[in-house]
């Protein structure tokens, strides 16, 4: 028969795993972390980015029973684009990340872009994009998941603000919905160079948000500019709650692939638009 103490620590042990299991069914993506402005590939175009971001001081417990924790953590992803209307583009990732010498796979997310035809010569923009991802089981509870991430944006000759009040939904018995809006202010200093700030968060499951502590928010600051034809976004971010990592650094490098049948010096585009040399590159994120 087990004495008083020892049922005391097995309910104990219990209690933390549930805990474990309703803190998160998500583990935060850092693979991807940018900001969508609208910005798409110019019509049969092909673009390509290589987002990194690595967590210097971040989570060290795993988010879930068998997940990983973030810390010490290099997170990224390749992205291919395909501009298929001056409204639609589609795109395709491959995430994974590398901690203690381990390469982990997450599978694979398809996405689909929509927005305002010419979105980058607008001074009010915006879209939606939805993104359909298959996750493993270090990454996630759910294998099934889904971003809806519409896009607002103002701008003038010197100024730009965006945001993307993110719906993360996963598919299961795990899965659930939160919002994890993202946000950015940047200024133009000159021809292809940005500075601002991005802001991104998880509030939790909509109609429950956790409590703010255990909330993700976390602010960067980003500077985006050109080095030939290569667009170059990079940022570091610190995190406001106990439940964010606390230091982030993240990078996205992209090329734009001349568009087929057109001369290269007037028709190459950035690989994330015209006017931001990110263009629809600056959240998730993604957060997380």
């Amino acid at each position: 028969m087990r004495s008083r103490h020892e049922c005391r620590d097995v309910a104990s042990a219990a209690l933390i795993a549930l805990g474990a299991v309703g803190y998160s069914s998500h583990a935060q993506a850092t693979d991807e972390i940018q900001v969508y402005n609208a910005g798409i590939a110019a019509v049969g175009q092909l673009t390509v980015q290589q987002h990194l971001n690595y967590v210097g001081i971040g989570q060290k417990d795993p988010p879930f029973p068998g997940g990983f924790p973030s810390n010490h953590s290099l997170n990224g992803t390749p992205e291919f684009a395909y501009g298929m209307t001056d409204w639609w583009e589609l795109g395709l990732y491959l995430p994974f990340a590398v901690q203690d010498r381990q390469f982990l796979s997450d599978a694979f997310k398809l996405r689909t872009l929509f927005v305002s035809p010419n979105a980058d010569k607008r001074n009010l923009f915006y879209g939606i994009n939805f993104e359909l991802s298959y996750e493993m089981p270090k990454f996630a509870q759910t294998r099934w998941g889904l971003e809806i991430r519409p896009i607002i944006g103002v701008r003038n000759a010197d100024y730009e603000f965006i945001v993307n009040p993110i719906v993360d939904v996963g598919f299961g018995r795990y899965g659930e919905a939160d919002f994890a809006p993202a946000a950015r202010v940047a200024r133009k200093l000159k021809d292809d160079v940005y500075v601002g700030l991005e802001y991104y968060a998880d509030f939790g499951k909509i109609g429950a948000f956790s409590p703010l502590a255990e909330q993700q928010h976390t602010l960067f600051a980003v500077t985006d500019f050109k080095v030939g034809d290569v667009d170059i976004d990079f940022g570091v971010g610190y995190g406001l709650t106990r439940a964010s990592d606390r230091l982030v650094v993240k990078t996205i490098i992209g090329y734009a692939f001349p568009v087929p049948g057109t001369k290269e010096s007037s028709e190459r585009a950035s690989a994330n638009g015209a006017i931001n040399p990110m263009a629809h590159l600056s959240a998730r994120s993604t957060p997380y």
